[in-house]
């Protein structure tokens, strides 16, 4: 992954999104230990500051726990609790974004679930 350190997101929580990702991609399991701060630092040349934010907003949700000495690993329900989190705040949010839009452009409710319905067969045909 590439940090953009341009964008308006924050680089912790650009951080905290991908082992977000990682978690939901089932490449960090429940009570799998994380890089710690100093190596996604390493990995991402960034403030190892910076990184241990990520990693605390991670803490604060309950996605990650500590082991005293040992370092941070994936809780037993963070993917669901990532799930939720990303359907009812990132989901949401684009989906009133493309219904604004809809709005705007005077496309109804039929042609923009057309729309997505054919954005989801081309998806399906990509994976297969």
């Amino acid at each position: 992954m590439i940090l953009n350190s341009n964008g308006s997101k924050p680089i912790y929580i650009q951080i905290a999104e991908w082992i977000e990702t990682e978690i939901l991609n089932e490449n960090l399991k429940e009570d799998e230990k994380v890089y710690s701060q100093y190596k996604l630092a390493e990995i991402f040349t960034i403030n190892p500051a910076t990184a241990a934010k990520g990693l605390n907003i991670l803490s604060d949700e309950k996605i990650l726990y500590s082991k005293r000495g040992l370092g941070k690993f994936v809780t037993k329900d963070a993917k669901a609790i990532i799930m939720d989190k990303r359907k009812n705040q990132t989901l949401k949010g684009l989906l009133k974004e493309v219904a604004l839009e809809a709005e705007r452009l005077t496309v109804g409710e039929e042609e923009l679930i057309k729309m997505l319905q054919a954005i989801q067969n081309e998806r399906k045909g990509d994976a297969e």
